[in-house]
């Protein structure tokens, strides 16, 4: 099916079972609906050649009941034909009813609003499964490569018995995957909303040209601090600790926020770095669960200092803050880090004698309260010296404060910011991503 007709008998579904829900409802109930759907093809490749390959066409409705000042969340999956979907739809009501009669109210219940209607939708032009294969592969010709493709239409929608209506669908695609020369590995990823020969040629190589660095001489680096660059793809993935409760209002309420100190401006971060929630990318909706529509922009970090946290309705209403359209997690979906002036070509000079990083790896909080991030390097990282490379390290693990690396310490931004998408895939494709530069950071500390 189309992308076009897709989306479009999804809407004619998503509508009637919406109509249907709020026309059974009685005095006091208020129901609001989400809808998760994707038309999605997946390929996996070993080898440079397609390993498993299937489409996959879904639709889960997420409901949320109120009523007496209870609430009760439930999900069914749709099966796309009419009456078997009406008989469900109904039943997961009459379920929320019944759970909502055991249940004690809820004094923090954020009550349904109207919060308007929008539509977005995003559209790509995707490749045919067999133009796409060729597409992959050839480039890619005597590579020993690996990778997963997943590529077609997602939709997020939101209903409520109040009247609003919202709905986002975008095609796009993502393709990661990694070189192999034995044991050794580079890795990237490829996403686009349009399948382009040339950027992909360019994309795979730059892997080719850092696998071909990866048979020099490994280098054997000891444990200390070292003037390091974290590529795009590295740097993202720092970054994206900040949503694991970093922005979180709640979390910062409760005293559990590695951004505690600069929530409350004891400290704050390098006058070179600017970081906004920007929904323009068009990676993920703007509504959360709710409907609530969120800024199509919103600054978190305004040259170093905190600009705004994370706050979603139900933590406005229990910390008295004002709520900004987050999600009930209260994590960031559309990362936007603002790059500076370090050009690509420049880079290795800028550099001098350190670590260049391409990729971090299992990446946690080992001392939330001074916001300290452990993990380790993993693929293409390089030992350089007087601005060349010499060659491939060891892999690393190293302990460092986001307040220090993203403080002080903070050299550089690159000039080009590259995104880096969701490749989640569990029960469904995500949307969302991060887009970054590259960062220079002095001193970054390796622990083993």
């Amino acid at each position: 099916m189309s992308a076009a007709r897709f989306s479009q008998a999804v809407a004619a579904q998503f509508d009637q079972i919406c109509h249907l829900l709020f026309d059974k409802l009685e005095s006091g109930e208020e129901l609001s609906v989400n809808l998760a759907a994707e038309e999605t093809l997946f390929l996996r490749l070993n080898n440079n050649r397609v390993r498993q390959n299937t489409d996959v066409s879904q639709c889960v409705l997420s409901l949320r009941y109120q009523g007496g000042g209870r609430t009760v969340d439930h999900t069914l999956t749709l099966s796309r034909q009419e009456a078997q979907d009406r008989v469900a739809a109904l039943a997961a009501l009459a379920r929320c009813r019944s759970e909502a009669a055991l249940l004690p109210p809820d004094p923090f219940q954020v009550a349904m609003a109207n919060h308007g209607n929008s539509r977005e939708e995003f559209v790509g032009q995707l490749l045919a499964p067999e133009p796409l294969l060729h597409a992959i592969v050839g480039p890619a010709a005597g590579c020993d490569m690996v990778g997963f493709y997943a590529g077609g239409t997602l939709i997020r929608a939101n209903r409520n018995s109040k009247g609003q209506s919202h709905w986002f669908a975008s095609d796009n695609f993502f393709f990661d995957y990694s070189l192999y020369d034995g044991p050794k590995a580079v890795k990237g990823v490829y996403c686009a909303a349009v399948w382009s020969e040339a950027d992909w040629s360019a994309n795979l190589e730059r892997s080719k040209r850092a696998l071909a660095l990866l048979q020099r001489p490994v280098q054997n680096i000891r444990p200390g601090a070292y003037r390091t660059y974290l590529a795009p793809a590295a740097f993202s993935d720092l970054v994206g600790m900040m949503g694991w409760g970093a922005l979180s209002g709640a979390a910062w309420k409760q005293g559990r926020s590695p951004f505690k100190k600069l929530a409350e401006q004891e400290l704050r971060l390098s006058p070179l770095l600017s970081i906004d929630e920007n929904f323009g990318m068009g990676l993920a909706p703007r509504f959360n669960e709710l409907g609530e529509v969120a800024p199509e922009r919103l600054p978190l970090i305004s040259e170093g200092a905190l600009a705004n946290l994370l706050i979603s309705s139900r933590s406005a209403k229990e910390y008295g803050l004002q709520a900004n359209g987050a999600s009930g997690g209260e994590s960031p979906r559309a990362l936007d880090v603002a790059p500076g002036t370090l050009a690509a070509p420049d880079v290795l000079a800028a550099l001098g004698s350190g670590l260049y990083l391409s990729n971090l790896h299992y990446l946690n909080w080992s001392d939330p309260v001074s916001a300290r991030v452990t993990g380790m390097t993993r693929y293409a990282c390089f030992w350089v010296e007087g601005g060349e490379i010499v060659g491939p390290i060891n892999n690393l693990r190293w302990d460092e404060s986001l307040y220090e690396a993203l403080g002080s310490k903070l050299l550089a931004l690159g000039q080009t910011a590259e995104i880096s998408p969701e490749t989640g895939t569990y029960s469904h494709r995500n949307p969302g991503g991060i887009r970054a530069p590259g960062a220079l950071i002095e001193g970054f500390n390796f622990t083993l």
